[in-house]
């Protein structure tokens, strides 16, 4: 990577994850879709360079030899009369033999300036190439980075439901005992195992989630399914967004997201080949040069005094096409067209990508409060049946349902807790605040 190229800032540093951080440095060193990214920046800057070295002009060197007949033709000026030759030196004049070691250039001149336009539209398209892989990364994080908070989720969410399906099993065997002694008709039992069902499945639900997830990173990293669960089987928190998140406005949405500023230079790109088609109306200037030492023998060759110079140049200029200049011209054109409406199109959804992702945090962030204030309810409804089961005025089974409501609280909690980090997560790459401009000296 260039000194000028952009960076991927370090946003997800905010969560506070080192888990998470771990994994996102692991993905953007490992993972096979930004090595074929970068490889398509390798391919666009040796077609630059390819480009530039096109107008330079080029030198070779070459070796020749011709050997040749041609039957009624006195190569050999100066011979005597055919009255006077042999047989032998008639077989011998109508023969040719020339050796050259020499050099070679060639240099093409365009009054259009069709090489530097050329030039022009290859730097435009690596751009856009290098701002398609920067985007690359930003989804890539943005991908790791909610992954692993429902990873996260999941886990908990399982931890929770083997913490019902206790309670549960144990409120069907009160259930059952008191269906034994008649205090209750058989109905209710068969509500209270129903309900452990649907727990048991719930669990298999998460269960399975955490095994996706879990491989799903593993991919993302750039590792084979399985390798990264032995690191992320224990249980941990949700990371939180800070406080406070930064927006700015859409002059700098515009600014900072990869795919816009790879649509810009797409933009320039096509713009650029309208020069390129334009330029093949005018004539070109073409040089060609030969040096080198020959003769009609090999000794010629090291003859110092054997020096041959050929200076050829050619003027080319197409000015009967029958319009296929004119339409390449046109085609150019309205490829610039179509990039322009994708530059328009690319901007306008990611202002509604913005904006939808800043309602859904907001959104996020009451239904967060709701469920905290739910918690509380729960756990002071907990509490207090805990002293209504102490003092006799409730059943065990009581007390079992009221716990197993404050667990599902919890569960609720941290599933909020989730949706508000992934909603950060989103906004996060709605705004481009995955990517920034790398920093320049002064």
């Amino acid at each position: 990577m260039s000194a000028s190229d952009p960076v991927v800032a370090q946003w997800w540093l905010l969560l506070g994850d080192p888990e998470l951080t771990r994994l996102v440095e692991a993905a953007l060193s490992g993972n096979p879709s930004l090595a074929a990214a970068q490889a398509r920046i390798a391919q666009a800057r040796a077609s630059i360079r390819q480009d530039r070295a096109g107008r330079m002009p080029s030198l070779g060197a070459q070796a020749s030899t011709v050997q040749g007949r041609l039957p009624g033709l006195d190569i050999q000026g100066g011979a005597p009369p055919p009255s006077e030759q042999t047989n032998s030196d008639a077989e011998t004049d109508d023969s040719l033999s020339f050796f050259n070691v020499g050099l070679n250039a060639n240099w093409e001149l365009e009054f259009a300036g069709g090489s530097r336009r050329r030039i022009e539209a290859s730097n435009a398209q690596a751009a856009a190439t290098v701002a398609n892989a920067e985007d690359a990364k930003v989804q890539l994080t943005a991908q790791v980075a909610s992954t692993y908070v429902n990873l996260r989720e999941a886990q908990f969410r399982a931890e929770q439901f083997e913490a019902q399906i206790s309670l549960q099993e144990e409120i069907l065997a009160l259930t059952y005992q008191r269906y034994q002694r008649g205090a209750l008709p058989l109905f209710p039992v068969g509500t209270a195992n129903a309900e452990l069902e649907m727990l048991k499945s719930q669990l298999a639900e998460a269960e399975a989630d955490i095994a996706v997830l879990s491989d799903a990173l593993a991919i993302l990293t750039g590792q084979v399914p399985g390798s990264v669960d032995a690191a992320l089987t224990t249980a941990h928190s949700i990371p939180m967004p800070p406080e406070q998140v930064a927006i700015g406005d859409p002059a700098s949405l515009v600014a900072r997201r990869p795919d816009i500023r790879a649509a810009e230079r797409s933009l320039a790109a096509s713009t650029a080949r309208i020069g390129v088609a334009e330029a093949a109306r005018f004539p070109k200037l073409s040089f060609t040069g030969i040096l080198g030492l020959g003769g009609s023998s090999l000794d010629d060759v090291v003859d110092v005094g054997d020096f041959s110079a050929l200076a050829i140049p050619r003027l080319q200029w197409n000015f009967l096409d029958f319009g296929r200049v004119d339409a390449a011209i046109d085609q150019a054109g309205a490829a610039r067209n179509e990039a322009v409406a994708n530059y328009q199109q690319t901007v306008l959804l990611a202002l509604q990508d913005a904006e939808r992702a800043l309602a859904r945090f907001g959104q996020q962030r009451v239904a967060l409060a709701a469920s905290m204030q739910i918690k509380k309810q729960a756990d002071g409804a907990a509490d207090l049946n805990r002293q209504r089961f102490a003092a006799g005025a409730i059943s065990k089974a009581d007390l079992n349902q009221a716990l197993r409501e404050q667990q599902q609280a919890s569960a609720d909690l941290v599933r909020a807790k989730g949706a508000l980090t992934l909603s950060w997560i989103a906004l996060q790459k709605s705004l481009g605040l995955g990517w920034q401009e790398p920093v320049r000296d002064q």
